[in-house]
């Protein structure tokens, strides 16, 4: 079955609102601009209910269909931008230097408008959609402001389903997999103290450089023999941070890095073993360590009944052959994982061709993938609602 006609005759109205979103960009949960937009147009469009302030500057619209089943179902895209500046050259750059949409949230924001929109003209289900407009997906856990901020008990939802372009992926194609398809992505920094020295007389000092080093070398063997080989994790060093010139070893040394799992006991074992491996290697070379460990989101789970309702809603767009229903897992989090612990649901990606990857500066979502992603969330509300 192709792309929705309706669908296909609001695609350039559609690439309207996102090129303008695009121009002005908006960071974590300074999106008054973007929830004022997606307020208006949801006024606009008729929608039942509209909610703002949800988690500090969330939206939330209530769409009633036909029938009073009593059913509720979210669907959720994400508003904010990244603290980049836009290289894209598109007429509709970032108007904002040092801000831009580098990971077409306001592509999703601009295809849940889209659905909305049709929904609201047609109202063919029974129940009710709850369209969610979340903040702060990038690094500030919108997400859970939101189900914190009683989102999901206010409004009835019973069941919740998000979506994500993605650079790779062809145009007309949905990706997805049951269980964890995100990753839990956590920062780990290590402050090294040594004793400090002149570099011509190492043997008075207790390098830091040296201790961090090897701490570098010791944090790899997390992934290659501590955790079970069958269980992903990535331990990353990205900093390291020491030294004022060239003849003094100094006090101090930094590290820092991330930790990405897909299983909450590898996470846990990835924690346990950077703070024994920081300390045993400082103190085996006269040094100590502090280890700041923080848990950012947890891994994005894909419930399992509602995973199979998320890829037959894409195949009744695409058909069967375009949709991959066991992609491989992302090392990427994503903050949607919060909603999914509040609620069964499932999270899809969707593609945006042979483009700059996602967090490029380059990259620019791709508006030939609008009509898809209407469509796959109007048919998804009308399956999960239907009679």
């Amino acid at each position: 079955m192709p792309i929705l006609n309706r669908a296909a005759e609001l695609q350039n109205e559609v690439s309207e609102w996102r090129r303008h979103l695009h121009e002005n960009p908006e960071i974590l949960y300074d999106v008054e601009e973007t929830a004022a937009f997606v307020e208006l147009r949801l006024k606009e469009f008729g929608v039942d209910e509209i909610v703002t302030g949800i988690g500090r500057t969330g939206v939330v619209g209530i769409i009633r269909g036909q029938g009073e089943s009593g059913r509720v179902i979210g669907l959720r895209a994400d508003m904010d931008a990244l603290p980049l500046t836009e290289i894209s050259g598109k007429p509709w750059a970032s108007k904002t230097a040092g801000k831009m949409h580098a990971c077409g949230h306001d592509g999703h924001t601009a295809m849940l408008l889209g659905a909305a929109k049709y929904l609201a003209e047609t109202r063919n289900f029974n129940g009710a959609v709850a369209v969610i407009f979340q903040p702060a997906e990038e690094g500030g856990r919108g997400a859970l402001a939101m189900v914190e901020d009683g989102m999901m008990e206010r409004f009835g939802i019973q069941e919740v389903y998000g979506m994500h372009n993605m650079p790779g992926i062809p145009l007309g194609q949905f990706a997805i997999r049951k269980g964890g398809i995100m990753a839990a992505p956590d920062k780990f920094t290590i402050k090294i103290t040594g004793r400090g020295g002149h570099a011509a007389e190492p043997h008075r000092a207790a390098d830091p450089i040296v201790i961090g080093s090897q701490i570098v070398n010791g944090l790899q063997l997390i992934a290659s023999r501590n955790a079970n080989p069958l269980r992903s994790v990535v331990v990353t060093v990205t900093q390291f941070h020491a030294g004022t010139t060239h003849n003094i070893i100094p006090e101090e040394a930094y590290l820092a890095g991330t930790v990405r799992s897909l299983d909450e006991g590898v996470r846990d074992l990835a924690e346990r073993r950077i703070r024994e491996i920081a300390a045993g290697i400082a103190a085996a070379n006269d040094g100590r360590v502090e280890v700041e460990y923080e848990r950012s989101c947890p891994v994005t789970v894909n419930h399992s009944d509602e995973t199979t309702h998320a890829a037959k809603a894409a195949m009744a767009i695409v058909g069967e052959k375009n949709v991959n229903t066991d992609v491989d897992a992302s090392m990427a989090g994503e903050d949607f994982a919060f909603m999914l612990q509040a609620r069964p649901g499932a999270y899809i990606m969707i593609g945006n061709g042979d483009t700059a990857a996602l967090h490029n500066p380059a990259y620019d979502f791709n508006d030939e993938a609008i009509a898809y992603g209407v469509s796959y969330w109007v048919k998804l509300a009308e399956q999960r609602l239907s009679d």
